[in-house]
């Protein structure tokens, strides 16, 4: 009975022990990436961000998009059948 005891006893310890290494290492975590996003913004003139791109839509699709007759009379001939 006393064995039983004592392999609970120390796995409530190594439970315990887990634990407290997980919650440190998280802990530990999370400052090291609040320290990260104080000190990267004041390097950000070394590797600025590049401009965004406006994007553009060929011609072509923006006929496409916007002749609505083709599409009407596709979907006619489908209904047609």
């Amino acid at each position: 009975m006393e064995a039983n005891a004592l392999i609970l006893e120390q796995g409530l310890v190594l439970l315990a022990a887990g634990m407290a290494i997980v919650f440190a290492f998280l802990y530990v975590l999370v400052l090291v990436v609040r320290l990260t996003a104080r000190i990267v913004p004041r390097f950000n003139h070394i590797l600025p961000d590049a401009t965004p791109k406006v994007p553009t839509r060929p011609a072509a699709a923006a006929a496409i998009v916007t002749d609505h007759s083709a599409v009407a009379a596709v979907i006619a001939a489908a209904a047609s059948r």
